[in-house]
């Protein structure tokens, strides 16, 4: 039996080693192979359409692919990142092979900022003469908002358009954890800081509901301001139509005007046709954007000597390394170090796109941002979020660029300590002992409540964190410290509202930021480096495909609800202390 073990086990070892030995040859072929063939380049023929589809999560930037440069990718969906559509829309504006673009659009489950910075770049493109046209089955409230910037927006005759207004809706947990016997014991500072709410309440406090009514409507306003000029609408016209729902059936959304023409997918292919000036029984040559980014670009200028460090600060604020969907401290206060002390980048553009998170990482953070600001000058783009301990790492900066529909603000701190002790005692039936040195040696155990002593001891930690925080706040944006808390308190605010408070200096985007960071620095010539480094794809493989399947299981199964399983994973990283935005937030 001993050694029937033996050679079983053995066996076994050799089928492992003898699959990674053939699992890398074939890497190794394939790489090879595609070696000799020229790289993945795609040619544009004349007459093409772009046809741009965004159905899936835009990130601020592209990832990087495991062998993408081979011509293949482990990922069929992927999708270019904000930075890489927008660098798209500016070479097809120049190209004169691209005819028009086709906005091929249903919903799009990405940030109103990001969706706004992708209409502008489509405005820009328009500049050139050439037509835009969007058609869809069903338009969502943020596909529409994109779909007017086109020429010609058209549905389907049995299709469907939303156009109702904004809603921000909370999900609360209280009702769920007083089932489970656990007590969410919070401290706080700040009136409108409702980041505990879900866990202590049922509803959304009056203060809530101010803050978020106030840049909701901001947010509306600016997007109804924009439909009413590209659509020749009214205002007044268009809050009654969402007022009164008045889109309900397909007809209405032509006597309205919110859309031109109701057509059928073949029509649509016959009227793209007329406009390419083809022939019926011929192909409409068309692109996506994730081809269409294999194609050469020109090149304008020379190769600079000077650069302008870019360093993306996406996802929540925490201790550590972090990845590409975080911001660890460590990773980007080394970014930070290293632009700052490259003499050849002559200005660093921090693009942040965070609910914030970790209080203590924020202030890392923060302290490499504040350094590297004494050197050479530091240019602010937010993205969708830019909240709290967000909006704290990048207060320094001497100039911050924001969207008219970006969410900001929520300076405000607040702790969290659940007392598991009744869940696990009347739930699991498992009770605790223990024996100690000292008074507090078992300070913030989650086995027991916080006795008041307790309780004022991390009140005056709080207290100081949300004072330091004022005082970042006051000193980057030249405040006093009462002024900011006049504006703080944990208040949410939308990037036009920021603006009007101070907390924002400019609407803009990434590339307004980085055109500043230029002018600045007084460079005509600069080249545009990226920080943090991407990490190497091949390293990544193993754990992309594990990730991949592990999260397409959960996406699959959980479908709409996935948001809420993601939002509570969030909360199982949290620090004690933590400076982050009020709730998870999609506006629909």
């Amino acid at each position: 039996m001993k050694q029937f073990f033996k050679f079983m086990f053995a066996s076994m070892l050799g089928f492992f080693l003898t699959f990674i030995i053939i699992f890398f040859t074939f890497i190794i072929i394939i790489a090879s192979i595609a070696s000799f063939s020229k790289k993945d380049e795609v040619t544009v023929p004349k007459n093409t359409v772009l046809h741009l589809k965004f159905d899936k999560p835009i990130t601020d930037r592209t990832p990087i692919e495991p062998f993408e440069e081979f011509g293949f990718s482990f990922n069929d969906n992927k999708k270019l990142g904000l930075d890489g559509i927008i660098e798209n829309l500016k070479k097809a504006k120049e190209d004169k092979n691209i005819k028009g673009i086709y906005l091929d659009l249903s919903d799009i489950p990405s940030g109103l900022a990001t969706i706004e910075e992708i209409r502008n770049a489509l405005l820009d493109f328009k500049e050139s003469g050439k037509f835009i046209i969007s058609y869809s089955e069903v338009y969502t409230q943020k596909a529409y908002y994109l779909a007017t910037v086109s020429d010609k927006i058209y549905l389907n005759p049995e299709g469907f358009l939303d156009f109702r207004g904004f809603i921000g809706q909370v999900m609360f947990l209280k009702g769920t954890l007083e089932k489970l016997d656990v007590d969410m014991q919070i401290i706080k500072h700040g009136k409108f800081k409702s980041a505990v709410e879900p866990l202590i309440l049922d509803k959304m406090s009056e203060a809530n509901k101010e803050q978020t009514l106030t840049y909701i409507s901001s947010m509306w306003n600016h997007v109804t301001k924009q439909i009413s000029k590209s659509r020749k609408i009214s205002i007044e016209q268009l809050n009654e139509i969402a007022d009164s729902v008045k889109i309900q059936v397909p007809e209405d959304a032509i006597k309205y005007k919110l859309v031109d023409k109701l057509m059928f997918k073949d029509e649509l292919l016959a009227e793209l046709k007329q406009k390419l000036d083809i022939k019926k029984n011929k192909k409409i040559s068309s692109l996506d954007l994730g081809k269409y980014s294999k194609t050469a670009a020109k090149s304008h200028s020379k190769r600079s000597k000077n650069k302008i460090a870019v360093i993306y600060a996406i996802g929540g604020v925490e201790s550590g390394e972090g990845d590409d969907e975080t911001i660890g401290s460590e990773r980007i206060s080394k970014a930070i170090r290293l632009a700052r002390n490259d003499s050849s980048i002559k200005a660093i553009v921090l693009r942040v796109n965070s609910p914030g998170g970790s209080a203590l990482a924020s202030e890392v953070i923060w302290r490499e941002i504040n350094l590297a600001k004494k050197t050479k000058p530091v240019i602010a783009s937010m993205g969708d979020v830019a909240a709290s301990g967000g909006y704290y790492i990048l207060c320094p900066a001497n100039k911050i660029f924001a969207h008219e529909n970006t969410i900001t603000g929520s300076i405000g701190v607040f702790g969290v300590l659940p007392n598991m002790e009744n869940f696990l005692k009347n739930k699991l039936g498992i009770t605790f002992d223990n024996v100690k040195t000292n008074t507090f040696s078992d300070f913030g155990s989650p086995l027991r409540a916080l006795s008041p002593y307790e309780n004022s001891v991390i009140t005056v930690y709080i207290e100081r964190i949300y004072q330091t925080f004022l005082q970042h706040v006051a000193e980057g944006r030249n405040m006093t410290t009462a002024e900011v808390d006049s504006i703080a308190q944990g208040r949410v605010w939308s990037g036009n509202d920021a603006k009007r408070i101070g907390l924002v200096d400019e609407i803009g985007g990434l590339d307004d930021a980085i055109a500043y960071a230029a002018k600045t620095a007084k460079l005509e010539k600069y080249r545009i480096v990226y920080y943090p480094k991407q990490k190497d794809p091949f390293k990544e493989i193993i754990e992309k495909i594990s990730d991949n399947t592990q999260t397409s299981f959960i996406k699959k199964e959980l479908g709409e609800s996935y948001i809420y399983f993601e939002h509570l994973k969030s909360i199982s990283k949290m620090d004690e202390i933590q400076a982050r935005l009020p709730y998870s937030i999609d506006i629909k």
